[in-house]
């Protein structure tokens, strides 16, 4: 079973994250222009759902950068708009009609932040006001897809709460995602199996959840076979300190992981690849922390902890909300304005310190759409050509919302199609190509969505063909041909595979085997992906 969708990975999930979406009061940072410009009025989208009798819609907006605050209309800090009811429309999954609501935002001048919150209510003066994107529904279907992984009962529906919603925010600027990006064709090295480094040894190869001991080293040595193979471009997974192999729970934002090489050897991955002509991306973290971190570690033994409110203490049975169940990885709270701050000056480190080139951000719907506009501007402050995308993994209506937060997202839609194409024969070319026309059409020309057909969290696309090196081919030209920039998984320009197949998100780091060298690459598959990557460069 091919596992991509997190909360979407099954029908079932799918309809109870459309009964989510259509409960209390949902905006989803739905607005239009999805990328508003200066002097031009932005309208806003709400829905309310067949659960909650709301007769007044307001939207609570700021243009200073502080929190907007009002109640029942009234703005305490900040200006107020009045929203208008534009008629009802059917769902048959919830059985009930939603109502639709709109209002208008004044046109703004050129480089402003929005900050606002859109708040309901009813006539009784007794019930409270409900606002928009409510924070416990989201995490309802991050439970839901949490228990069907363990195969547990999916929890039920929570009631709509009180909280104050989420803050939404719009940076009103001509700022677009940086042209080298947009001709980008990327490598992604899984470090610790890529390479370990010239005169060292794995440290082992047969525990896939123990450390092989690739290195950033091991990475600088190989750059001229990554400049030869002719990619521009290469992202990182984790380098930050991290206990596990994978590095998608860190410990230490401000320092590299000791046993990669330290801080010494990333500066020389970075000169390295400078000097050949090759951008580095990063993989960064945002969403959740180790729970090795010392701010977690205070905030959990200390419930006066100035970190404490960064993150989210609850009776499930990890005690804090996680990334999807793992107690090893708490989830931190980017509303709280000192963790956002603090989450930004990370990002501008990086760039300032080390000169890198760009992020993937790993799990960017953890945070949401507002917390990466603020993102992308405290980049953009240190180099204004930064590359910022994002992995999110959900409808393309989701990811819609992060136009304008965001420079891309990575497109596991394409990535589906690909491989139900390619692979499975469950979609025809024909097909495809149907919904490549409404798929791209469905975003703005200017937002990024690099392409792939295999990676760190699924199994390689040559195991899911039992080795026929003819499919690959074929998957890896439709997806040279697409207008997006392709990325391409350590080793599969070379024929590396697995040995077992991953399910149902378990067994995921089989697609982890160490990188092959020498005679054991397949030499035939890597001239082709020479030629197909020549071929792109000099045709964009």
């Amino acid at each position: 079973m091919e596992f991509i969708f997190g909360t979407l990975a099954t029908p079932e999930l799918r309809q109870l994250h459309h009964q989510i979406a259509r409960l209390g009061v949902q905006h989803g940072r739905e607005i239009a222009p999805l990328i508003p410009k200066p002097n031009t009025p932005i309208t806003l989208f709400a829905t309310i759902g067949h659960d909650f009798s709301a007769r007044h819609v307001a939207c609570y907006y700021t243009t200073d950068g502080s929190i907007p605050i009002g109640n029942r209309g009234v703005a305490q800090n900040g200006m107020v708009v009045q929203f208008q009811l534009d008629g009802y429309v059917w769902d048959s999954i919830t059985w009930g009609y939603h109502a639709r609501w709109t209002g208008h935002i004044p046109p703004q001048s050129d480089n402003t932040l929005i900050r606002y919150r859109i708040g309901a209510w009813t006539d009784d003066v007794h019930q409270p006001e409900i606002f928009a994107d409510y924070p416990e529904l989201k995490a309802t279907t991050e439970r839901a897809a949490g228990a069907f992984f363990r195969g547990e009962p999916v929890p039920p529906l929570p009631p709509i709460g009180d909280s104050m919603g989420r803050i939404f925010t719009i940076h009103v600027s001509d700022m677009s995602a940086p042209e080298w990006a947009k001709s980008a064709i990327i490598y992604q090295i899984f470090v610790d199996r890529f390479y370990a480094g010239d005169g060292h040894a794995w440290l082992q190869t047969s525990d896939l959840r123990q450390p092989f001991g690739g290195t950033l080293w091991g990475v600088r040595d190989k750059m001229d076979y990554i400049a030869d193979l002719g990619v521009n471009c290469i992202w990182l997974t984790p380098t930050f300190v991290s206990p596990s192999h994978h590095g998608y729970d860190i410990i230490d934002y401000f320092q590299t992981e000791p046993r990669m090489g330290g801080d010494d050897a990333l500066r020389a991955v970075v000169e390295s690849a400078h000097r050949r002509g090759i951008r580095v991306l990063l993989d960064l973290v945002c969403n959740h922390v180790s729970s090795q971190h010392p701010y977690f570690v205070d905030a959990l033994n200390n419930p006066h902890s100035p970190y404490r409110e960064w993150f989210v203490f609850d009776d499930s049975p990890e005690g804090y909300k996680t990334f999807f169940g793992s107690a090893a990885m708490p989830h931190i709270n980017l509303q709280i304005p000192t963790a956002r701050d603090w989450m930004c000056s990370v990002g501008q480190y990086w760039l300032r310190e080390f000169d890198i080139d760009g992020y993937r951000l790993d799990h960017a719907n953890g945070p949401g759409a507002d917390f990466w506009v603020d993102f992308r501007l405290a980049c953009r402050a240190i180099k204004p050509d930064v590359f910022c995308f994002g992995e999110v993994v959900e409808a393309p209506n989701i990811l819609r919302s992060y136009v304008g937060g965001l420079d891309g997202v990575l497109d596991f839609h394409i990535e589906d199609m690909l491989r139900r194409t390619y692979a499975t024969g469950a979609t025809t070319e024909a097909e495809f190509a149907e919904f490549l026309a409404r798929h791209y059409a469905y975003f703005p020309d200017e937002f990024i969505l690099p392409t792939f057909f295999d990676n760190h969290d699924m199994n390689r696309f040559l195991f899911a063909v039992k080795g026929d090196k003819s499919k690959l081919m074929r998957v890896a030209q439709a997806q040279f041909a697409l207008p997006h920039p392709p990325i391409i998984y350590y080793g599969t320009e070379v024929g590396l595979s697995q040995n077992n197949g991953a399910h149902e998100g378990v067994g995921l780091d089989e697609s982890r085997l160490p990188m092959l060298w020498g005679d054991d690459q397949d030499a035939e598959l890597l001239a082709f992906y020479k030629a197909l990557i020549r071929k792109r460069r000099e045709h964009i």
